[in-house]
């Protein structure tokens, strides 16, 4: 009799089928978004960590206490077989130009065994940082293969349809003063001055 609790389980999702997105806020003369087409072979570095803050308290000596500290992001590293189109090249360039916005926002989508959506990565404010052309060698005839590394400033998770940027970090401030004065002469003179301020942050 087959075992109920694994007919309940979810298939977990391949690691072939995907789809890169790259789109710059600015994008200079020769490069179009999608960057590249969303053409790439691999993908790795979806990654975020919290780095702790451990400390011992005086007179317990056999316990560590651990507080969540700031949360850090890998390297995102992108290969894809190299052709004449050289974005990925000019995208590198045009970051190491100052005074430039070369930032862009990403979206890694993992596919279904249907191809469709399944789990979608979205990644903001990515910026190129490293660049490596393919490793020749007259013996063999394999394709040569391109390799960028990017970083990026926050990750998120999310199922397709989902509204908002899904399980992530976001944060939000928002500040608001607000001040009245009034004044009345006359017979008898009066004056009111309100003023109210708020403060805000939310995560």
């Amino acid at each position: 009799m087959p075992n109920p609790a694994l007919e309940s389980v979810t298939p977990p999702f391949t690691t072939f089928r995907f789809e890169v997105t790259f789109n710059l806020d600015s994008p200079p003369s020769g490069i179009s978004n999608p960057v590249c087409n969303a053409a790439f072979a691999e993908c790795d570095g979806l990654e975020m960590t919290i780095e702790p803050k451990s400390y011992s308290q005086g007179g317990d000596n056999a316990r560590q206490i651990h507080r969540a500290g700031p949360m850090t992001y890998s390297r995102l590293t992108l290969r894809r077989g190299m052709t004449s189109n050289l974005q990925l090249w000019s995208w590198l360039a045009y970051t190491a130009q100052p005074g430039h916005n070369a930032r862009a926002q990403g979206q890694v989508t993992m596919m279904n065994s249907d191809g469709e959506p399944a789990v979608i990565f979205v990644l903001q404010d990515c910026l190129p940082v490293k660049m490596r052309g393919p490793a020749l060698n007259a013996k063999d005839g394999q394709v040569g293969i391109e390799e960028l590394q990017l970083v990026y400033g926050a990750l998120a998770v999310r199922l397709p349809g989902d509204a908002g940027n899904g399980v992530g970090i976001s944060a939000g401030v928002s500040v608001g003063v607000s001040a009245g004065v009034s004044v009345s002469g006359g017979p008898g003179l009066s004056a009111s001055v309100s003023a109210g301020a708020s403060f805000d942050v939310g995560f």
